[in-house]
C-alpha cells in the first residue's frame, strides 16, 4: 500500500533507540524526510548515520536537545520548519513509590512528557493550519487509562497526554490534520530490554525466560503473550501520519493487544 508520505517532513522527538527510531525507519521506506532528536548530541548524530546506511537517498537530519531544558528546547522550536508530521514521542518513566517521590520528580515527568508535546504542537500547529494539511501524533501508553501503583507520576503524564491532543484535535475542525493519540501496550523499547537484561545477569537467568516471566506477572491476559516490539508500534504510528487515515481524528487508538481490560 502506498502511504502518499513522499515529500512530507517529519519530526519524531526522543527517537534515538526504541519506538522513535523504529518510526523513523518505517517513515523513510515511505519516503518522508525525517528528523530524529536525541538528549545527546553524540547518539543523535549517531542514529543520524546508522539511518542514513539503510536509507542512502533519503534526507535525514539530526536536532539534539533535552525536553527538561527550557534553552535547548527553544532553540530545536527555532529550528523546525515545514514540519508535516510531528510524532511527540519522547518520555521518561520509572518505578516510583507515591510517598517519597519528591515534587521535583513530579515536576520532571510532567515536563518531559508533557510540556514537550505542549510546546512542539504550539509552535508546530499553526504553519499546519497555514497550508491545510498536517498530522501530528502523541504516543502515549496503556499506562494513562489504567495507572500502575508503582507508576502513578509516569500514568498521569500519559493520561494528560491524551487530554491534550484530544484538545487540540479540536482546533483541526473542517481541515486536512488530524491529532491523535496511540495507547501502547507492555513494548521491549532499549531501556526495557537493559533493565531486563541486568535483572536476568542478577538472577542468572535466561532473558527469554525472564521477558516471559516478567509479562505472566504483570500482563498475564495479554492476546500476543509477549511483549510488544517497537516496529509493531510504528506500523500505527505511520498509518496515522498517512493522508489515508484522514477519517481518524481525536482518537486514541489501542496498539496494547489486550493489555487494556478497560
Amino acid at each position: 500500500m502506498d502511504l502518499q508520505l513522499k515529500g512530507k517532513k517529519a519530526f519524531i522527538s526522543g527517537s534515538t533507540q526504541g519506538i522513535g527510531f523504529s518510526i523513523a525507519e518505517h517513515l523513510l521506506k515511505e519516503g518522508a524526510a525525517v528528523i530524529i532528536n536525541g538528549r545527546n548530541a553524540e547518539k543523535t548524530k549517531h542514529a543520524c548515520e546508522k539511518l542514513q546506511k539503510q536509507f542512502p537517498d533519503s534526507e535525514i537530519f539530526g536536532i539534539p536537545a533535552n525536553f527538561a531544558n527550557s534553552t535547548e528546547v527553544s532553540a530545536l522550536l527555532n529550528d523546525l520548519e515545514d514540519i508535516d508530521i510531528l510524532i511527540n514521542n519522547v518520555g521518561v518513566f520509572g518505578i516510583d513509590d507515591f510517598q517519597t517521590t519528591s515534587d521535583e520528580d513530579w515536576y520532571n515527568y510532567f515536563e518531559i512528557n508533557v510540556m514537550s508535546g505542549m510546546r512542539l504542537s504550539r509552535a508546530l500547529l499553526p504553519t499546519m493550519l497555514k497550508k491545510n494539511w498536517g498530522r501530528i501524533i502523541f504516543i502515549s501508553s496503556e499506562s494513562g487509562l489504567n495507572v500502575p501503583d508503582n507508576m502513578i507520576p509516569y500514568g498521569m503524564t500519559k493520561a494528560a497526554m491524551g487530554a491534550l491532543s484530544n484538545g487540540l484535535s479540536k482546533l483541526t475542525k473542517g481541515t486536512e490534520i488530524t491529532i491523535n493519540t496511540i495507547l501502547g501496550g507492555p513494548t521491549y523499547s532499549d531501556g526495557v530490554a537493559e533493565t531486563i537484561k541486568q535483572i536476568a545477569n542478577a538472577q542468572q537467568l535466561n532473558v527469554e525466560t525472564m521477558k516471559s516471566g516478567i509479562i505472566q506477572q504483570t500482563n498475564p491476559h495479554i492476546l500476543i503473550q509477549r511483549f510488544i516490539e517497537p516496529n509493531e508500534i510504528a506500523n500505527l504510528a505511520v498509518y496515522l501520519s498517512s493522508p489515508l487515515s484522514i477519517a481518524t481524528n481525536g482518537a486514541s487508538l489501542r496498539a496494547d493487544s489486550g493489555a487494556l481490560k478497560v
